[in-house]
């Protein structure tokens, strides 16, 4: 199965405390900030200790880096600063071409092959959070074989559209359909937006039921509370376990008597029911149920 990636929580990487104890909350990813949660003034010493944790902290999750968007001052020495210390990811925000991500493609390639690493090792993430960026989502989705997934970001995304937000989130509904569309097709997983109400519980699991319901995968978190909610959502049930196994039980039993017909209950299997069985029984392997 694909790596999970069901909660990437930013950690800003100008505080030392939140980096040294990022990997201890069981979030599935973790996201160094050096952009939005970073001073311009302290993008220097930002840089520094993201190397330093990544270099010195083995981490029990995937360690990805959000840098400043690559045609700012700043993208470039991020990359130059952190790629030696072998993240696992980058994240490149507000992306708009599929030149943006051949360009980091480059530099990243460039340090994998001065530092010795396997080349390709180093994974690729990007946000669309603009209506352009949104139009080239596929071209940015497929620019580069490191790619794994796109992001929506929803508040530069609304602030983009010259609207507010919405409690039940209305005003993305499109944005976010486009994007899940465009990352299916290039065959990489689709990450939904910060939710930034760290107190709405229940505004949150709606909304992350809702992104599920979708096609999501997985969603950006600020709280490590919220982390815990969304496997909650994404954690496949006993019920639905049980009947993912039922269903392929039946399909084997129907290809072993190469019968042309599969019912299970009163029902019809066909091929969507068939995969969506695999992926529910594959999640579950995966969280080791």
């Amino acid at each position: 199965m694909e790596k999970l990636r069901r909660s990437m929580m930013f950690v800003p990487g100008n505080n030392p405390g939140k980096l040294q104890s990022a990997g201890v909350y069981g979030t599935d990813s973790v996201i160094f900030d050096l952009e939005d949660a970073v001073a311009i003034t302290e993008k220097d010493a930002a840089r520094h200790l993201v190397y330093n944790a990544i270099k010195s902290i083995n981490y029990p999750c995937e360690v990805a880096v959000r840098i400043n968007h690559i045609q700012t001052p700043f993208g470039r020495d991020d990359l130059l600063a952190v790629l030696p210390a072998k993240p696992d990811l980058i994240r490149l925000p507000k992306a708009e071409s599929a030149e943006e991500i051949r360009i980091v493609d480059d530099i990243i390639s460039q340090v994998e092959q001065d530092c010795g690493f396997a080349s390709g090792t180093i994974k690729m993430g990007a946000a669309i959070e603009t209506a352009i960026g949104l139009r080239q989502a596929y071209e940015i989705a497929t620019a580069s074989n490191r790619m794994t997934f796109l992001a929506i970001g929803g508040e530069d995304f609304i602030a983009d559209l010259k609207t507010t937000r919405s409690k039940n989130g209305r005003e993305l509904f499109v944005p976010r359909s486009e994007l899940l569309l465009a990352a299916r097709a290039a065959g990489i997983q689709a990450i939904d937006t910060v939710f930034s109400d760290v107190n709405d519980e229940e505004g949150f699991i709606e909304e992350v039921m809702m992104i599920k319901g979708l096609g999501f995968d997985g969603k950006s978190v600020i709280n490590p509370r919220q982390a815990g909610l969304v496997h909650k959502v994404f954690q496949p049930t006993e019920k639905e376990i049980a009947q993912a196994k039922r269903i392929l039980a039946a399909y084997e039993e129907a290809l072993a008597k190469k019968s042309g017909v599969i019912a299970l209950d009163g029902k019809m299997i066909d091929g969507p029911i068939v995969t969506r069985a695999e992926r529910v029984l594959a999640y579950a392997a995966a969280l080791k149920r």
